[in-house]
């Protein structure tokens, strides 16, 4: 009998990743999931003295890359078939870019997409050969689908992400580890808010679904959580 697959979820203390990490325990799979240090123990703990050892808590701040490399010390030696990083912070969807300002607008670039990144080049060589890399992005990030405007400097980090996960492509063997950008629909979670279209149960399990579906593919996708493609 084969060992379990493992998820690594980081940025799972609510939310999506919480959610994601409830759906591969469901589904058989050994799960890592990470919090950030000092966070009284939550959702995720619980989950875990259920978990009867299959899952195993971490802790980084992705914005503090010495944290990343501490966490990859950590692991060394751990052998994981999908990493998903889950990270999001926004601002006021109507504020402009014009009228953000310098702090602001480097939290949000920073949490959404320069550390995301960085936990993809840290921690992308536990992924197995033929495993999965996704990160959590959002419709929003899609500059051919932007018609609206709104949302402008967390459209911008998510575009930003987009594009580094293609610049990061690039440099993998062409018949390396499947990469995905995954949309995940507009859910209802703190940041989502209440108006948001769809319940945490109607994305992640079709989420994790899209991300099975595709392993063993190399290559990077744009793909919602229906599994369609996304415009980049």
């Amino acid at each position: 009998m084969s060992a379990s697959p493992t998820a690594f979820i980081v940025g799972a203390s609510r939310g999506l990743g919480l959610a994601l990490a409830q759906e591969y325990l469901t589904r058989g799979w050994q799960v890592i999931a990470t919090v950030r240090p000092g966070a009284e123990p939550g959702p995720l703990h619980e989950l875990a003295g259920e978990a009867q050892g299959r899952l195993t808590v971490e802790t980084v701040d992705i914005v503090h890359a010495d944290q990343i490399a501490a966490l990859r010390r950590r692991l060394e030696g751990s052998r994981v078939d999908v990493l998903f990083v889950n990270a999001g912070v926004t601002n006021n969807p109507e504020e402009t870019i014009g009228e953000v300002s310098t702090e602001e607008f480097v939290r949000i670039q920073v949490t959404n997409a320069l550390a995301p990144m960085r936990c993809v080049e840290v921690l992308g060589p536990l992924v197995t050969p033929k495993g999965t890399i996704a990160v959590m992005s959002s419709g929003l990030g899609s500059v051919a689908n932007n018609l609206s405007g709104g949302w402008e400097v967390y459209r911008a980090s998510k575009a930003a992400l987009n594009t580094l996960m293609r610049s990061y492509a690039a440099r993998q063997p062409a018949h390396g580890r499947t990469l995905l950008v995954i949309a995940p629909g507009w859910v209802r979670t703190d940041m989502g808010g209440p108006a948001a279209s769809l319940d945490v149960s109607e994305s992640i399990p079709r989420v994790v679904d899209v991300v099975t579906a595709q392993a063993g593919k190399p290559g990077l996708q744009y793909l919602d959580y229906k599994g369609a493609t996304v415009p980049w």
